[in-house]
């Protein structure tokens, strides 16, 4: 990529991921090319699909979310390491707002932009949640897809302002249920 490509394509995902945040996973292209100072025809050259653009904002925290879970394997507590995990996979999804209906339609369908970014983090996320089990700390009743979807309920719970101060609560009470045998 020439670097002023490259300079458009950073600055377009900085201003999207101010804008998506702000106004959530239907912000307008329109408005988020206004704000980044380009025509709509740049956004559309660097990001052919609202998903591609959203595929690009979250790869990096999904990523982030791989990584951190590769570190959590190995060091402490399989409860506590699944816990930070589900933590920050929730707070992740939550910061872009009406995305979890694209992440859960995106890991059904190995076509979309989105599949290999949510696969990955829920791979992430289960084998956290297999190492815990293992122990006996988790219940043995849920696998990965179940803690996705929890991922996604806590994270829509967190978008509705009439919930959203419940929403620790309720993280803790679904944490309680997953951990159980908790240390």
């Amino acid at each position: 990529m020439r670097a002023d490509a490259k300079k458009n394509y950073d600055h377009l995902l900085a201003v999207a991921r101010d804008v998506v945040t702000e106004q959530g996973a239907d912000a307008s292209l329109r408005d988020i090319a206004r704000k980044a100072d380009v025509g709509l025809g740049t956004l559309y050259r660097h990001f052919p699909t609202r998903e591609a653009l959203l595929e690009a904002l979250l790869r990096a925290s999904f990523d982030e979310l791989t990584r951190k879970a590769g570190e959590l394997e190995t060091k402490g507590s399989p409860d506590e390491a699944l816990l930070v995990w589900f933590r920050e996979a929730v707070s992740v999804s939550h910061n872009f707002s009406g995305v979890i209906a694209l992440m859960v339609a995106a890991i059904a369908d190995p076509e979309s932009a989105l599949h290999a970014s949510c696969v990955t983090m829920r791979s992430a996320g289960t084998r956290l949640l297999v190492r815990a089990q293992a122990e006996g700390l988790a219940r043995t009743d849920i696998d990965g897809v179940d803690l996705f979807a929890l991922v996604g309920a806590l994270s829509w719970v967190g978008d509705q302002p009439s919930l959203e101060p419940r929403a620790g609560h309720l993280f803790d009470v679904i944490a309680s249920a997953i951990l159980p045998n908790r240390r």
